[in-house]
């Protein structure tokens, strides 16, 4: 009987000890921040809002100069940044297009959430759009939902371990050109080495050298249902896209990757390449989100994450 008691006794500390390490790695893996770099605070970290009528951007020395802009509901100028907002509808989906045009890549930027590189680290695209001083925003790769994949930030590398030989990256590079490129086939010092200044991990590509490079046949089951999508696109020489698309409602159903492509290719774009999407797909101009972020398609509402991709001096 007391060889039973005990047996019973270690089964259940067991089982206990099992059940609290299970919750400690859920929280761990889901839940607990942990920061691994915080990057210092500079000119694009200004809480300012980007509405107003005077931009700040630093010359070559270093001194902040006002430029005069131009704001509507719908567009953004001054003498370095030019942005219109359209919104479309196509397959049954709203779909909000910034088409922007500027004079240097310096203006298209990345950000994280916090100003912290880590694990669980998140906040809305709004607020860190907001933290970074961004005229225009959109949702990033949730590099902090994964543990592997290149992580390459305003020319900085964080992360060099690869997804797989499969996983296919956006590069941007410091003359603002894009690329797609495969992890497999080169390292992130070695993009860094031929001028990275963005390393995005997520995809797939959507359109290169003018092409759709997805397929209906090659998605994954997932990405073969309609969704909220979040995209970026280049159509020549400084002259962006940054595409967001609503779905998971009855007023719009969403996008698969192939009409995605599709759409991105009617825009005009050389190469387009997909970002997070589903509930994370939100875009924010001039301190307005302007889409209709959800996750369940019943609750209208911003999820956090891990950084942004941005127009900001």
């Amino acid at each position: 009987m007391k060889q039973k008691r005990k047996t019973s006794l270690w089964t259940k500390l067991y089982s206990l000890a099992l059940t609290a390490f299970t919750v400690f790695v859920l929280l761990d893996t889901f839940i607990i921040p942990r920061a691994y770099v915080v990057e210092s605070d500079d000119s694009t970290g200004s809480e300012q809002s980007a509405s107003a009528a005077v931009s700040t951007e630093t010359d070559g020395g270093g001194t902040a100069s006002s430029v005069a802009s131009s704001v509507t509901e719908n567009t953004y100028t001054d003498g370095n940044i030019s942005i219109t907002i359209t919104e479309y509808r196509e397959y049954d989906t709203s779909i909000y297009v910034a088409d922007v045009t500027l004079t240097s890549p310096d203006y298209l930027k990345t950000a994280f959430a916090d100003n912290t590189y880590g694990k669980n680290v998140t906040e809305k695209t709004s607020a860190i759009a907001q933290e970074s001083g961004a005229v225009l925003a959109v949702n990033g790769d949730f590099y902090g939902a994964q543990n592997r994949g290149y992580v390459i930030r305003n020319g900085k590398i964080y992360r060099d371990t690869a997804s797989g030989s499969s996983q296919e990256d956006l590069v941007i590079y410091e003359d603002g050109t894009f690329e797609i490129v495969t992890e497999g086939s080169v390292t992130a010092g070695e993009l860094l080495e031929k001028g990275a200044v963005q390393v995005l991990s997520f995809g797939p590509g959507l359109v290169e050298n003018g092409e759709v490079s997805v397929t209906a046949d090659e998605e994954v089951d997932k990405a073969k249902t309609s969704n909220p999508r979040t995209a970026i696109g280049v159509i020549d020489e400084l002259h962006y896209v940054l595409v967001v698309s609503d779905g998971r409602t009855d007023e719009s159903t969403g996008l698969s990757l192939s009409q995605l492509a599709e759409f991105m290719q009617g825009l005009g774009v050389t190469t387009a390449y997909n970002l997070d999407g589903g509930g994370s797909s939100t875009m924010v101009f001039n301190g307005t989100v302007i889409n209709n972020p959800t996750t369940d398609g019943n609750t209208i509402k911003e999820r956090s994450v891990s950084d942004i991709v941005c127009i900001a001096y």
